[in-house]
């Protein structure tokens, strides 16, 4: 697995675009996020259809093509610097095909951010343009608009990408070691689901595996592990990096079925590294190769995730 292209650093002023490609977004938290971005001296600007809901399916914001628009128009516009997501939900998986991927690669690399479903454009974006991207707290979130750590972890590594090479989780080692590789991942229940889609990279051989989920039964856990096993997915994995999975069981009944199912791998795991759906979420960068030291609980880069 190779290392991808970073985009450039953000800069005081630049522009971002924020874009609703899964859920329908709370307009009371996109202005709180919004008033976040404009203290970083950034120039935030809205979508047209990011207050959308579609007609018949409440879980959308907005319809398929109206989602794809804004998201493409976004990143395609010479004046944006980034795109971030304003939430995640359910969505992408329907309107990432609608895409167009050669206008978005000849728009040149910009910064993207999101997580949870937008898992699904995380591998878009590596399989299809080749670009790195952060896996991090999304516009309208209630971690971006109320977090502290997690919005002083983003604005660093959008602003000063040097000063965040090293990311100390405070987890633990669920099997020690040492693993270097190229960070990939998302929401495990995603990158089972994309298996076999279009966009989806064939496997996480020479990858840091990063995992995290929110709302899934242990069962559903894992079947989504053991899929991503049978299918030989998980082949070659140099390391793994485990978020949160908040409102899932209780830890003490997860852990266990994470050992069980990652342990034979014979790679370093590292648990609790603090990102995904919980308070104060750290930003990883995918597709940047690094170090992952399983016993110290840290992620180190080999160059700053942006340029």
């Amino acid at each position: 697995m190779r290392e991808l292209l970073r985009p450039a650093r953000l800069a005081p002023g630049a522009r971002v675009a924020v874009v609703a490609p899964s859920g329908p977004v709370p307009e009371e938290r996109l202005q709180a996020g919004l008033d976040v971005l404009r203290g970083w001296d950034l120039d935030p600007v809205v979508a047209p259809h990011v207050l959308d809901r579609h007609r018949d399916f409440g879980y959308l914001a907005g319809t398929d093509a109206d989602r794809a628009a804004d998201f493409q128009n976004a990143w395609c516009d010479p004046a944006v610097d980034a795109v971030l997501c304003a939430r995640g939900g359910y969505g992408v998986q329907r309107m990432v095909d609608l895409l167009d991927w050669e206008a978005m690669r000849a728009a040149g690399p910009k910064v993207f951010v999101g997580f949870s479903d937008i898992t699904v454009l995380h591998e878009a974006f590596a399989t299809r343009l080749g670009l790195a991207t952060l896996h991090g707290p999304m516009a309208a979130g209630i971690d971006f608009v109320k977090n502290t750590r997690a919005q002083e972890h983003l604005r660093a590594t959008l602003f000063a990408p040097e000063t965040v090479r090293t990311i100390a989780s405070g987890g633990t080692a669920l099997v020690p070691g040492r693993a270097r590789g190229v960070t990939l991942g998302g929401c495990l229940c995603l990158l089972a689901a994309e298996l076999g889609t279009p966009h989806a990279r064939a496997s996480a051989a020479g990858g840091l595996l990063c995992l995290e989920d929110v709302g899934e039964e242990t069962y559903r856990l894992d079947r989504y592990l053991t899929q991503l096993l049978r299918a030989g997915w998980l082949d070659g994995v140099r390391g793994v990096l485990l978020g949160s999975w908040e409102d899932c069981a209780e830890y003490t009944e997860v852990r266990p079925l994470l050992a069980d199912r990652l342990g034979a791998l014979g790679v370093p795991v590292v648990e609790d590294f603090g990102f995904g759906h919980c308070a104060g979420a750290l930003t990883i960068p995918f597709g940047a190769t690094a170090e992952l030291d399983a016993g110290a609980a840290t992620l180190t880069l080999d160059r700053p995730a942006l340029r």
